[in-house]
């Protein structure tokens, strides 16, 4: 199949944790138009399954699924892959700057889905799990952010339907951003441990 200027692509979703079968249809929709070869490796259970996919790529599409020097020495073709999700923890940056292989991710398409997870669990452990002890109410309690972007964000839109009030610290995002946004700005990293909850949404760097 021809993809632009009727070049062949052929591009590989990888997913080790396959999406789900709607978003699949979808994905498969999006490069039935562009006329570009989709190759499927889903529900993997070893790497070598994963190096043998990405020999003859041009592109792939991945979540977690890790994209280190190996994979990449594997995949001589390969000129972009993208990651379902935010953050590049999975992905060897500098491998792939070596390789000329761009890096691409998608930050905030699953923000609901985190955010439901993340106020899931609080409302899990606020009921001792269940355990048929009476536990707490979150109404009334604090929540503390650190990192203030969009998972945190619909994080913090749940807390407030709840009747918790919100404080978030991100050195990216000026006081009076994090204050329009709904929550109160902490000064330190520190500061946000005095209050009961602290939600982590920070991706993994040096820092």
């Amino acid at each position: 199949m021809a993809g632009e200027a009727g070049k062949p692509r052929t591009v590989l979703l990888a997913t080790e944790k396959a999406f789900a079968k709607d978003a699949v249809t979808k994905i498969e929709g999006v490069f039935a138009d562009a006329k570009y070869t989709l190759t499927r490796l889903e529900n993997y259970k070893s790497k070598d399954e994963l190096l043998t996919a990405v020999a003859s790529v041009d592109a792939m599409i991945i979540r977690s699924d890790i994209v280190d020097s190996a994979v990449l020495e594997k995949a001589g073709k390969l000129k972009l892959c993208v990651r379902a999700g935010a953050g590049y923890d999975n992905i060897d940056l500098t491998a792939c700057e070596k390789k000329g292989v761009v890096a691409m991710n998608t930050p905030g398409q699953n923000a609901n889905a985190v955010a439901e997870l993340v106020f899931g669990m609080m409302l899990v452990s606020a009921r001792n799990n269940f355990d048929g002890s009476s536990g707490f109410e979150l109404t009334g309690r604090s929540i503390a952010f650190y990192g203030f972007g969009a998972v945190a964000r619909a994080v913090g839109k749940l807390a407030v339907g709840f009747g918790m009030k919100m404080y978030a610290y991100d050195p990216y995002i000026p006081k009076d951003k994090i204050a329009e946004m709904g929550a109160t700005p902490v000064g330190t990293v520190a500061d946000l441990f005095q209050y009961q909850y602290v939600s982590l949404h920070v991706p993994l760097t040096d820092e």
